[in-house]
């Protein structure tokens, strides 16, 4: 395999439970603030304890994009806006114009919240949905790609990928091969994820649901807390900038439709992956923020991988203690974090952990450590077996 050149990241964006911004987010990981809060419709939506983005419900796009509102898309308003990451586009659209910058984005619920509302709303006699619903600019999942689009006036090619906790993820694989197809010269590429009565509801039912906060890698942990968040990341060929996409990794475990691959070869894989297309050696990693839901299951099988690809000499750590699990988004949220410890040598370690699990090899951090770092590498692994592995680093 071919090393990838390094893929510039010229912005970054992240709103999440943790707060508006990315100076807000290094604020709480530096004092170990989590955004977790006990779920207020424990009764009817799962239980637990979820991470909800604040002021979500007060925002109101701008009138001509009105007819996107729906919460996923409200989420991706309020990043656009946040950390100057719109205005960074429009100078790249000043570069490249607007048919060359693509927009790739991750979602796994999209607006299926307001087809919750809808369905509620259905005529009582003929169960028909009520006559405003507009599915096209709201539930269905090319609504994030084509609302991003017309709020950044970009032209380019424009999708939305679902590949459960890897969609983000697989954002950054899908931008950086049209990006070196020579289909486009940058891209947009992030997601977006809400909480949702679906979501919530699925995964009690599943059994997934930690009553408490979760705590991955604690030899105690009972499940995952789901949380919402929508980030972005704009990368660009031939732009200068210090920290870069060095490299991607993926795989497909084929294995079971919820549960990981019992050896973890499919992570195993997607590392490895990542490591060859960067020609960097495990040894060459200076930090690994891990897919770490919290769940048994999930958990034991990262540190299975890890382990395989890293032995216990690169310290690791989930951040969904501090963000909760915000699924189809959590491969921006989670590379955008990356950035942050690359930027500000910080590596946070996991929070709620009491106790590492004595059966784990793998270095887990339980404490914040600052010192400077040049290259990380960022897991998602979603249901179905997709895998997903990024490294970034200074450039």
């Amino acid at each position: 395999m071919t090393a990838m050149p390094p893929l510039a990241i010229t912005a970054t964006s992240l709103i999440s439970a943790l707060g508006r911004g990315k100076a807000a987010h290094l604020a709480a990981l530096r004092a170990r603030r989590g955004g977790l809060v006990a779920n207020p419709a424990a009764g009817v939506a799962g239980g637990g304890f979820i991470g909800p983005v604040a002021g979500v419900e007060r925002h109101r796009l701008a009138p001509p994009l009105a007819a996107f509102t729906c919460r996923n898309n409200v989420l991706l308003d309020l990043a656009l806006a946040t950390d100057g990451f719109a205005a960074t586009v429009a100078h790249a659209v000043a570069r490249h114009g607007p048919a060359r910058i693509g927009v790739i984005l991750g979602t796994s619920t999209s607006g299926i919240a307001s087809g919750e509302d809808a369905y509620r709303a259905r005529d009582p006699a003929t169960g028909a949905l009520p006559e405003n619903f507009d599915f096209a600019h709201t539930h269905d999942f090319f609504s994030a790609a084509r609302f991003v689009q017309a709020a950044l006036g970009l032209t380019g090619p424009a999708f939305v990928v679902s590949t459960a906790c890897a969609s983000a993820a697989r954002a950054f694989v899908d931008a950086a091969q049209l990006i070196a197809a020579g289909v486009i010269d940058a891209a947009v590429v992030g997601g977006a994820d809400t909480l949702c009565r679906m979501t919530l509801a699925g995964f009690a039912a599943l059994g997934l649901i930690a009553p408490g906060p979760c705590r991955p890698a604690d030899a105690a942990r009972d499940g995952l807390s789901i949380g919402e968040a929508a980030g972005f990341a704009l990368l660009e060929r031939g732009e200068e900038s210090p920290f870069a996409l060095l490299g991607y990794g993926e795989s497909s475990d084929g294995h079971h439709m919820s549960a990981p691959h019992p050896e973890a070869l499919g992570a195993i894989a997607a590392m490895r992956d990542a490591l060859r297309r960067a020609d960097l050696a495990a040894d060459d990693i200076d930090y690994i923020n891990l897919h770490g839901t919290g769940t048994p299951a999930n958990d034991a099988s990262e540190d299975r991988a890890v382990a395989a690809v890293f032995g216990d000499r690169v310290p690791a750590s989930s951040t969904k203690g501090f963000t909760g699990h915000t699924l189809g988004a959590a491969g921006i949220v989670e590379a955008v974090i990356a950035l942050l410890a690359l930027e500000n040598g910080l590596l946070p370690g996991g929070l709620n952990i009491e106790r590492v699990d004595p059966g784990f090899r793998a270095q887990v951090l339980t404490a914040n450590v600052e010192r400077a770092i040049s290259r990380v590498l960022s897991n998602s692994f979603g249901f179905g077996g997709a895998n997903g592995s990024l490294i970034f680093g200074r450039r």
